[in-house]
């Protein structure tokens, strides 16, 4: 098929088919929006719009260290300049970079109304202000210094630059995202300190894997924080350039004064609406798609976004939870699509790509800069050089200008007689009389001296690469030193990814739960080890009718078995429990796992591994209630982890479960009450039974004022392990387990410390050896390290020693054996903060001296 086309100049009737017409049109046309619109640089990571905000910005003086220029201004000088194609896309780019729920690292510094994370539309340009971030200004660094290409602009009267010779890697820092013909881009943004390190690793190691870049650079991190919900999608984004990332958002259970939950949703995914997404909820509600609700209102302010869902009274926290990540947008997942330009074609990029192409951008901006620098250097060493050689013949050169009866005979006689370059004449004759006086000269001298060191290390610079990676590297650190901050988005693994093992770090960790079921874990190096009866340090912050119940250390590698008080067991991964500050109150147990509201965490084991068959088969839980009930179950039974729980122990009414312990079968089992009374029997006078079975009676309790307290299993061989008892008011002593004679189980037992008014009732009783070292935790948050070895041995029946002083409102809440070893925890920070109590002293409280011994028999 053809069309006639008239040429109007020279009247001649032209032939043209037109699907070749078409196709050429439209392939100019679609080359056009890729290159020019849609996709973004892969040196600078920005799109012509960006880039010309930026330069057009940088142009105008508008700096961060000067004051705000209004929006409208700046629009008008990057369109009439730079970008002729309507006002809203330059504006709407503006508003973007000044966004911080937009952008990871915002470039541009706003001030006025510039939306809101509910969709609110920004302030007309007009009303706004704005100025460059600090963080552009190191985009725009050495643009004058020749190191990017500059091209004309639309009408050939300026010039514009190609890319900016960025020393931020702003494409995986900022990401980006853009429609173009054909294809599209979606690149996820991510921490620029992690970047920063996976490219310094990459300049030490080209032949790096992906692998062990994502070591550094872990997962995308985006500006409004949330939880990345599973790895596999994200790994085959940094191999492949495509992939899947799922983010959450974070929620908070909290409770009420009045005892009814609430959920609280303080951080969203990436690009959610804010009020779109409480509409949906309240819909989800109101449809009665989600039963659990029963209001959803924003009371979100200027000190952060708080998106809150009361729930019914008989509501389970994690299921709502799990229901509003269905069927909500607090789960949403993105396409991974790394697609930039690499010299000026569209290409598919993995995470190794977009380094190396940084990595190259950088190398070739700090030669260009250094052959700027160079000749710059020369030009003045040379002026320098003039200036020298006319003041070693001053008076000749004097006498020559004043002979001279005009300034280019002068010039030429210069030239002639010194054999100097027309540019150097010329500084001569422009050279101010104050130079001349002796100080000057001798300033011209040093100057001269300086530019010549100068020019040796520029000239080095240029012929060695290993001392140009040197300056990209150093240049790196500057900018993580500058603008470098903390992950602002979690990952989350799912089981069935990977061995996590392999990924998390294996240290030790300590893990606290909190009455009203609040857990985090925190490094075992931030509690310092005190002399005993000191007074002892904040453990965690809690509100006033809460305090900290359970403490104690594992390593991020082991799977902690929880049982709960109605007798169901729980597994978590410790690496699963979320890490908090030494005093931050830690995150709500049901948040984790599927806790009922009305039941609560009473003992931990820690379990190095479940699937490691002799070890399952050969060891046993037992379990004590409150009433003294003792039940002993194979561990094989508890290796199966459930999402939901299973029965450990079937409880009595009025009874609870109280402590679980790990035996081989052939322990001694030892168990207290709350009256000072301890009974010791051999584990062999318990039979195995299942999951579901009720148990035997392990010690006689008078069940309408006492209680047990604990439960210890020693083996038979250990003869190092001696018996701990603590009081409540802070006393306590160990005891030679062979003083407890072995008698019948369910029989009332022995004294094991004398109980007085001064002392309290007895709280606890653990086994210990004078290498451990034991964790006290108050109701009142306060929490105490020590040695064991520092608590002496003393006889049964006696009231012991003070281990921490309390004060009179305040009672002991829980004791927990450390098993480290002195030189593993002693590190630098630890041992000043020991040496800061010899004297006892934590803070302005001084140490009680040690409380004496208390030798009456017992009856």
């Amino acid at each position: 098929m053809s069309e006639n086309t008239e040429n109007q100049q020279d009247g001649r009737i032209i032939q043209i088919n037109i699907e070749e017409q078409m196709k050429t049109a439209y392939i100019d046309y679609s080359m056009s929006v890729i290159v020019g619109r849609a996709l973004p640089d892969v040196r600078d990571g920005l799109k012509p719009v960006h880039r010309r905000v930026l330069f057009g910005m940088n142009e105008l003086g508008n700096n961060s260290n000067k004051p705000y220029k209004k929006s409208a201004r700046i629009v008008g000088e990057v369109m009439g300049k730079f970008h002729p194609h309507g006002d809203a896309s330059i504006y709407d780019t503006i508003v973007r970079m000044a966004q911080p729920w937009s952008l990871r690292y915002m470039l541009v510094d706003g001030q006025g109304n510039f939306g809101s994370v509910d969709g609110d539309m920004p302030a007309a340009m007009r009303y706004t202000e704005i100025r460059l971030q600090r963080m552009a200004e190191a985009m725009l660094e050495d643009i004058d210094k020749e190191t990017v290409d500059f091209t004309l602009n639309f009408d050939d009267t300026l010039e514009e630059p190609t890319v900016l010779p960025t020393r931020i890697p702003n494409l995986l820092i900022n990401g980006a995202s853009g429609i173009a013909v054909g294809m599209a881009t979606n690149i996820m943004p991510h921490n620029l300190s992690e970047v920063i390190d996976g490219l310094i690793a990459y300049i030490d190691n080209r032949d790096i894997t992906i692998e062990d870049l994502i070591k550094h650079v872990k997962a995308p991190d985006f500006p409004t924080g949330g939880i990345i919900y599973g790895y596999e999608g994200v790994k085959q984004g940094f191999e492949t350039g495509r992939g899947r990332v799922v983010v959450r958002g974070k929620v908070n259970v909290e409770t009420s004064k009045a005892g009814r939950e609430r959920l609280v949703i303080y951080e969203l995914p990436y690009q959610i609406n804010k009020a779109a997404l409480h509409q949906k909820i309240a819909q989800l509600a109101d449809d009665k798609i989600i039963e659990g609700i029963s209001e959803a209102r924003d009371e979100s302010d200027r000190d952060g976004m708080r998106l809150v869902i009361d729930l019914k009274r008989e509501a389970i926290a994690n299921v709502v939870i799990n229901q509003l990540y269905k069927y909500s947008e607090l789960q949403t997942s993105y396409g991974i699509n790394n697609v930039a330009l690499v010299k000026g074609r569209p290409r598919v990029l993995n995470l190794k790509d977009m380094l190396a192409e940084f990595v190259d951008f950088r190398h070739e901006v700090v030669v260009r800069r250094t052959r700027f620098d160079l000749r710059k250097a020369e030009e003045k060493a040379h002026i320098l050089q003039g200036y020298l050689i006319a003041l070693d013949h001053l008076d000749e050169v004097i006498a020559l200008i004043r002979a001279s009866r005009t300034p280019d005979e002068a010039k030429e006689g210069l030239m002639t007689r010194f054999e100097l370059s027309e540019i150097q004449s010329k500084a001569i004759l422009e050279l101010r009389l104050q130079r001349l006086t002796g100080m000057e000269r001798d300033k011209i001298k040093e100057e001269y001296d300086e530019v010549m060191k100068l020019i040796a290390y520029l000239k080095d610079v240029l012929s060695d690469e290993g001392l140009r990676f040197k300056i990209i590297k150093e240049e790196l650190e500057d900018v993580k030193k500058r603008f470098g901050d903390e992950r602002k988005t979690e990952i989350q693994y799912l089981a069935s990814e990977m061995r996590m093992e392999d990924i998390i770090a294996e240290e030790d960790v300590v893990i606290t739960i909190s009455h009203l079921g609040y857990i985090k874990r925190t490094s075992a190096y931030d509690y310092r080890q005190q002399k005993r009866g000191g007074r002892g340090a904040l453990g965690g912050k809690t509100r006033e009718e809460d305090y900290i119940e359970h403490l104690f250390v594992a390593s991020t590698h082991h799977t902690m078995l929880f049982f709960t008080e109605k007798g169901r067991c729980y597994w978590l991964k410790v690496y699963e429990i979320p890490e908090g500050e030494k005093s931050g109150k830690g995150r709500a147990i049901q948040n984790l796992i599927n806790l009922p509201t009305d039941d609560k965490i009473r003992a931990i084991i820690d379990i190095k591994d479940l699937s490691d068959k002799e070890f399952i088969s050969s060891h046993y839980i037992v379990l004590c209630t409150a009433n003294g009930i003792i039940k002993k179950t194979l561990l094989e039974d508890f290796s199966r982890p459930r999402q939901n729980g299973v029965n450990a122990i079937t409880i009595n009414e009025g009874d609870q479960l109280l402590e679980a312990k790990l035996t081989n079968g052939n322990s001694q089992i030892m168990m207290a009450i709350k009256s000072g009374r301890a009974i010791r029997f051999p584990e062999n006078t318990v039979r195995d039974t299942g999951r579901g079975a009720i148990g035997v009676r392990g010690i006689e309790v008078d069940n309408d004022k006492d209680e047990v307290v604990g439960m210890i299993c020693v083996n038979k061989e250990d003869e190092t392990r001696t018996v701990l008892v603590v009081s409540e008011k802070g006393f306590g002593k160990r005891t030679d387990i062979e003083e407890y004679r072995i008698t019948n189980r369910g029989g009332k037992g022995v004294k094991t410390i004398n109980i007085t008014e001064k002392t309290g009732s007895l709280i606890a009783i653990l086994d210990v050896t004078e290498k451990d070292d034991l964790m006290i935790t108050c109701k009142s948050g306060i929490t105490i390290r020590m040695a064991v070895a520092d608590i002496r041995e003393a006889g049964r029946a006696t009231q012991g020693v003070r281990l921490i002083r309390l004060d009179d409102s305040d009672e002991i809440a829980a004791v927990a054996r450390l098993d480290e070893q002195e030189e593993q925890r002693l590190d630098e920070e630890a041992q000043e903060g020991m040496e800061g109590n010899e004297s006892g002293q934590e803070g302005s409280s001084a140490t009680l001296g040690e409380a004496p011994v208390d030798e009456t028999p017992a009856e």
